[in-house]
């Protein structure tokens, strides 16, 4: 999944920040893209150009998340959107014993729980909508 390459809409007038440094960090990621690129019903998009503070608790510090999207639709409605695995939304099964595999899974399923957390009350204060999009949405 994870690959990082320059992305290069075909739409450029839709995008909002560095039309020239679109960067992707996943083909998930990358799919999303060219769907809000193409897609009418979104009049403007940018990619990791929303940054919104945490606290993790796994360091009691302050931290920053950049959003995997922003979309506008053209009703007006915006969206903040993170593209994530659905295996990643729950809490890792305890294998009966602490793994490294399982540590590092837990570490990462509550700073995610963070981030989002801190997202949609980002999104809530300017009355936008926050959303999590899988595998599952993006049809794979």
């Amino acid at each position: 999944m994870f690959h990082k390459r320059k992305f290069t809409p075909t739409n450029p007038q839709k995008y909002v920040g560095d039309v020239t440094n679109i960067i992707m960090r996943s083909s998930w990621e990358t799919r999303f893209a060219h769907w809000c690129d193409k897609n009418p019903s979104i009049v403007k998009w940018n990619s990791e150009e929303t940054v919104v503070p945490y606290r993790c608790p796994t360091d009691d510090k302050i931290h920053r998340y950049f959003i995997d999207f922003k979309i506008t639709l053209a009703d007006g409605r915006t969206y903040l959107i993170e593209i994530k695995p659905l295996k990643q939304l729950s809490q890792p099964e305890f294998p009966g014993k602490r793994t490294k595999k399982y540590l590092t899974e837990s570490f990462y399923f509550i700073k995610n729980q963070a981030k989002w957390k801190a997202a949609e009350q980002f999104a809530k204060d300017r009355g936008w909508g926050f959303k999590i999009i899988t595998e599952k949405e993006l049809g794979l």
